[in-house]
């Protein structure tokens, strides 16, 4: 069966994998992203510029019924607590926060619609395992999973609400982090499964809350990060 997808921040990382993963399938796929360049060689796909820091924000020509949305615009703004600036907090505010909001907002009257919808926001593992120099993102962060768990109580029983959890992902994002194979062996190190994650690992999990194979999970965290938050080996 045809669905309809929004992914926003869809033509790069995480993003575009779930994009991807929805096209290929044969669902229509309406991608919104700061990106100015049309997604070559995938069908079923229409693409919008959209900048969640831009006053306006405004989501163009969007489907009139919305089976699933994702927001994936995030941050890695790692830095130790002191050289935080208050413009550090409220960028990571704006992103993961009132960018969500906004996107939440303008779609929603089009996921009523729906007999199955169902969003997907990003966390981070850093909200339940404390790391250093990862205050500013936890804490923006830590917001994004309260407003899934509002939010599912508030839209149910329409539409489902839930979060994936990622540690580190090797994406664009966070090609600072994972930058030659001394870091890459390190940070592989750190996790109980002994590598770190893939943009493959938090697409399948973002498609499988999008999903009926979900139908009955609503308000969760899903923590994708190879055990981290849960296993000390």
């Amino acid at each position: 069966m045809e669905n309809t997808y929004v992914i926003v921040g869809g033509s790069s990382g995480i993003g575009l994998e779930i994009t991807r993963n929805l096209a290929s399938d044969g669902h229509r796929v309406f991608v919104y992203s700061r990106s100015h360049q049309p997604l070559a060689g995938l069908t079923n796909v229409e693409h919008q510029h959209f900048d969640v820091l831009e006053d306006e924000g405004r989501l163009n020509n969007l489907p009139e019924i919305i089976d699933g949305l994702v927001y994936c615009p995030g941050t890695i703004n790692l830095k130790p607590f002191g050289r935080l600036k208050e413009t550090d907090f409220l960028h990571d505010f704006r992103v993961n926060v009132t960018g969500a909001v906004k996107v939440i907002q303008q779609t929603y009257p089009a996921l009523l619609k729906s007999d199955q919808a169902s969003i997907v926001l990003f966390s981070t593992v850093a909200v339940q395992l404390g790391m250093n120099f990862h205050c500013s993102i936890a804490a923006s962060k830590g917001a994004v999973e309260g407003m899934v768990r509002s939010l599912a109580a508030e839209f149910s029983p329409k539409i489902r609400v839930n979060a994936v959890a990622p540690s580190l992902t090797d994406t664009p994002l966070a090609t600072g982090l994972l930058s030659g194979e001394a870091r890459r062996k390190t940070s592989a190190e750190m996790h109980p499964l002994k590598r770190y994650g893939n943009v493959t690992d938090m697409a399948s999990a973002a498609v499988f809350l999008l999903s009926p194979a979900s139908s009955w999970i609503t308000g969760q965290i899903l923590h994708v990060d190879g055990g981290m938050s849960a296993l000390k080996v």
